[in-house]
């Protein structure tokens, strides 16, 4: 459940703290797509402010230490300037806060945003390759512990099923809401094996006991899935690129 009473709060910490400086205060991420969870997901909050000089930040401090006292990340804080210049470079941020945000002070300032679509898919790419080359990392730290391994699982897979839903994007497809929606709708348009990511989604959402589960088995589907798809979005950005027609 959404923590309305502390949401609000904060909206009044951060307006006291501000003062005219403040012009937005937006909610976004799984709290407003539906797919919230209290033991892994948090409540994101992005400030949109006129100033966002040290003097300025260090106005909103004490409301971001409370907001921090409450086991929620401190907000992002971005003027509306730097916004809309950011979008070449913060794509999916920005899609993802496009589609699913909820103002809770202020202006909209997210929903007019222009994102290149051909920047869109090189960042997708990128991020996919980074967190591959992560998660392998992680894997190799793991490996014999099989308590280590189900957090390196549970901790990523909210990440990267966000990038599957990108991922589907990028292929000229709909985005769903939800990371299960997300997972099955990529496994459906490129043909891989999502069992490893339903089988993590079902242990993170206390569906599934992962003592039932083989652990390498899971491991497995879940990072050839991750190689998978990354190569999809690449052969799909050299396919459309100048050199390939």
């Amino acid at each position: 459940m959404i923590a309305e009473k502390q949401l609000n709060e904060l909206v009044e910490r951060l307006r006291s703290a501000a003062g005219s400086n403040l012009e937005s205060v937006i909610l976004f991420g799984s709290a407003v797509a539906g797919d919230y969870h209290p033991e892994f997901s948090n409540l994101n909050i992005f400030c949109v402010v006129r100033d966002a000089s040290l003097p300025a930040l260090q106005a909103l401090a004490p409301a971001a230490k409370w907001w921090n006292e409450q086991r929620q990340p401190p907000p992002l804080v971005m003027t509306r300037g730097e916004i809309e210049r950011s979008t070449d470079v913060f794509t999916i941020e920005l899609l993802d806060m496009q589609q699913h945000h909820r103002v809770l002070f202020g202006d909209d300032a997210i929903q007019g945003l222009m994102i290149p679509p051909k920047l869109h898919a090189i960042q997708v790419e990128y991020e996919l390759r980074e967190k591959l080359v992560l998660l392998r990392q992680h894997f190799l730290l793991a490996a014999g512990d099989e308590s280590r391994t189900w957090d390196v699982l549970l901790r990523s897979v909210s990440s990267f099923a966000t990038l599957f839903r990108h991922g589907l994007i990028v292929l000229g497809h709909p985005a769903p809401a939800s990371k299960r929606e997300a997972v099955n709708g990529l496994a459906q348009q490129l043909r891989f094996d999502a069992s490893g990511f339903l089988d993590v989604l079902n242990v993170r959402e206390k569906k599934t006991n992962r003592k039932t589960l083989n652990l390498s088995t899971v491991c497995a589907q879940y990072i050839t899935a991750v190689e998978h798809i990354t190569d999809a979005v690449d052969k799909m950005l050299d396919s459309n690129s100048p050199a390939s027609r």
